[in-house]
C-alpha cells in the first residue's frame, strides 16, 4: 500500500540492530531502579504524525472489515446483555420480593464467573481458532438470555445469571482478536476505540430496548430478556460465513509444521508464562481498575438519576443516552489519539480529566446533568478506547485470545462488587422516603468511589509498560520462535525455501 512508508512513524526502534524478522516494539530487560527512572520520561508524547482517520480507516481490506464488524457486534450485544439487569433493578426487586442491593448480586455473580469463561474459551480460541468458541458463545447466549426472562425466583435468577457469566467471559478476548489482529497498524488506534465502542453502544441499544419493552406488556421486564436472545443467531450466521484470521493461521501453520501441534501449543504456554508473568499479573491489576472505573460510573447510574434525583423513566432514558453518546465518541477519539500521542499518556490525561468532572456528574439534580453524563463517560469510556489494541500489544503473540479476555475478565472478579459496594454504602445514607420507597444518596457514593478508581489507574498506567505498534505476525513472534524452533517459522514465512541465517538474525531480543 501506498502507506508502508509511514509504519515506522508509529514503532518504536531498537538502536544497533538491521534485523526486520524480528519485532521492533519487543521491550528490552533492565533492572528495576532502571526500570522506574524511565516511567515519566517514556510518557513523553512521540507525537506521531496524525493521518486522516478516514484514510486510517480505508486502510484496511474487506475481509478485515468483515471481522471488524463480526467482534464489533458480538462485543455489542454481549454489552446489551449484561446491562439488562442494571436496567431493570428495581423491576426485579418487586418481583423477588428483594432489596436493590440483593438483585445487584445478579450483575456480582456475572463479574466474578466471567473470567472463567474467559479461561475455557480464550484457551480454546487459541489453540483450535477463533470461530468456534465465538459461535458457542453466542448459543449459550440464547440460551441463557431466554432462561432470564422464565425465571420465577430469586435462587433461579441468581443461577441463571452464573451461568450467563461464564458465558459472557469467553467472548471479549475472541472479538478483540478477531477485529485486531489482521488490523493495518496505522489504524490500530482508531480500531480499537471503535471496537470498544461496542461496550456503550451495547448500553444504548440495551437503554433503549427497556424503554420500549419494560412494562409495557402484561410481562413487565420479562420481555427485554426475551428479545435479547434473538441477535445472536444472526451473528453465528454472520460468523459462520467467516474465515480464521490470516495471523492465527500462520501461528498453526508453525505449530503443524514443527511436528507435534499439541506439544508446541505447551511449550508456547511455558514460553509466555516463564518470560511474561510479571506482566500478566500487572495486566491483571490495571483491568481491575478499568473495570471498576466502568462498573462503577455505570451500573448503579439509573437507580441514582430514579431513587435520589427522582427523574422520570423518560428522562433516565433520554440521560442515558446521551451519556453512552459520549461514551462511544470519547472511545473513538481517544483511541485515534493514543496512536499520536501513545497508550500510556492518553489514558492518563483522560482519567484526569473524568475525574474533574465527577462532582457535576453526581450532584447536579435536574436535566441539565446529561451534559456532565456526555463528557463523564466521554472519559470513562475514552481511557476503555485505548484498552483492547494496548492489551493485544502487550500480550504474547501465542495466547492473544487467553490473555485478553483473561486479564479482563479477572479485572471483572476483583471489580465485582462495584455495584453491591455501592448499593450497601448508599444505603447508610438515607434520604426521605417518596411514599412508600426508600431514598439514598448514591451520588455521593459514586463520587468518592469513582476519585478513588481514578487514582488508582492513573498510577498503575504510569507505572506499566507500552509497546506501541509491535507487529502482530507470526514471523516477529520471538517466543513462537523459541516454543516451535525458527526452521518452523521460517517455513511458514518463505514456504520450503528457509534461508540461511547469518549472525544478526541470531541476536536474542529479551
Amino acid at each position: 500500500m501506498a502507506d508502508t512508508k509511514e509504519t515506522p512513524q508509529y514503532i518504536p526502534e531498537i538502536q544497533g540492530t538491521n534485523d526486520t524478522t524480528r519485532d521492533p516494539a519487543t521491550p528490552t530487560n533492565m533492572s528495576v531502579g532502571r526500570y522506574i527512572a524511565t516511567r515519566i520520561p517514556t510518557l513523553k508524547p512521540p507525537m506521531a504524525r496524525a493521518p486522516n482517520p478516514l484514510r486510517l480507516l480505508k486502510m484496511l481490506n474487506t475481509q478485515q472489515w468483515l471481522f471488524f464488524f463480526v467482534g464489533f457486534i458480538g462485543w455489542t450485544w454481549d454489552a446489551f446483555d449484561f446491562f439488562t439487569v442494571s436496567l431493570t433493578v428495581s423491576d426485579l426487586a418487586k418481583t423477588f420480593g428483594r432489596s436493590n442491593a440483593d438483585i445487584t448480586w445478579g450483575i456480582t455473580l456475572v463479574l466474578m464467573l466471567r473470567s472463567v469463561g474467559s479461561i475455557i474459551f480464550g484457551l480454546a480460541a487459541d489453540r483450535w481458532g477463533r470461530k468456534w468458541p465465538f459461535i458457542v458463545n453466542n448459543v449459550l447466549f440464547i440460551v441463557l438470555e431466554l432462561a432470564t426472562g422464565f425465571c420465577s425466583n430469586y435462587n433461579s435468577f441468581l443461577g441463571v445469571r452464573a451461568l450467563f457469566g461464564i458465558a459472557m467471559g469467553g467472548l471479549y478476548g475472541n472479538a478483540a482478536a478477531t477485529a485486531l489482529e489482521d488490523c493495518p497498524e496505522a489504524a490500530r488506534g482508531i480500531v480499537s476505540g471503535m471496537l470498544q465502542q461496542g461496550y456503550a453502544f451495547g448500553y444504548l441499544l440495551a437503554t433503549a430496548f427497556a424503554r420500549g419493552l419494560v412494562n409495557t406488556t402484561s410481562h413487565g421486564w420479562r420481555p427485554l430478556y426475551w428479545f435479547g436472545a434473538c441477535p445472536p443467531v444472526l451473528i453465528i450466521i454472520f460468523r459462520l460465513c467467516l474465515p480464521e484470521t490470516k495471523a492465527y493461521r500462520e501461528r498453526q501453520a508453525v505449530r503443524e509444521g514443527s511436528g507435534n501441534l499439541g506439544k508446541t501449543f505447551l511449550n508456547e504456554g511455558k514460553v509466555a508464562i516463564r518470560k511474561h508473568w510479571l506482566l500478566l499479573i500487572y495486566m491483571v491489576l490495571l483491568m481491575a481498575g478499568f473495570n471498576f472505573m466502568s462498573h462503577g460510573s455505570q451500573d448503579l447510574y439509573p437507580t441514582m438519576l430514579q431513587n435520589q434525583y427522582n427523574f422520570s423513566a423518560n428522562a433516565v432514558t433520554v440521560t442515558q443516552v446521551v451519556a453512552n453518546l459520549g461514551a462511544m465518541t470519547g472511545g473513538t477519539v481517544i483511541g485515534y489519539c493514543s496512536q499520536i500521542f501513545g497508550r500510556r499518556f492518553s489514558i492518563i490525561v483522560i482519567s484526569v480529566v473524568g475525574g474533574a468532572l465527577l462532582y457535576p456528574y453526581c450532584f447536579i439534580t435536574d436535566d441539565k446533568i446529561m451534559a456532565p453524563a456526555f463528557f463523564e463517560q466521554f472519559a470513562v469510556q475514552g481511557a476503555w478506547g485505548v484498552i483492547p489494541i494496548h492489551l493485544m500489544e502487550l500480550s504474547p503473540g501465542s495466547f492473544r485470545t487467553f490473555v485478553v479476555g483473561t486479564s479482563y475478565q479477572l479485572g471483572n472478579l476483583v471489580s465485582s462488587a462495584s455495584s453491591t459496594i455501592e448499593a450497601t454504602v448508599g444505603e447508610r445514607f438515607p434520604l426521605p422516603p417518596k411514599g412508600t420507597t426508600k431514598r439514598y444518596q448514591y451520588g455521593k457514593v459514586i463520587c468518592i468511589f469513582m476519585g478513588c478508581v481514578y487514582a488508582y489507574v492513573i498510577i498503575l498506567t504510569l507505572i506499566g509498560p507500552e509497546y506501541r505498534g509491535r507487529r502482530m505476525e507470526v514471523a516477529y513472534d520471538n517466543d513462537m520462535e523459541e516454543a516451535a524452533g525458527h526452521e518452523a517459522v521460517d517455513r511458514v514465512k518463505y514456504g520450503n525455501e528457509s534461508p540461511q541465517r547469518n549472525d544478526s538474525d541470531e541476536i536474542e531480543k529479551t
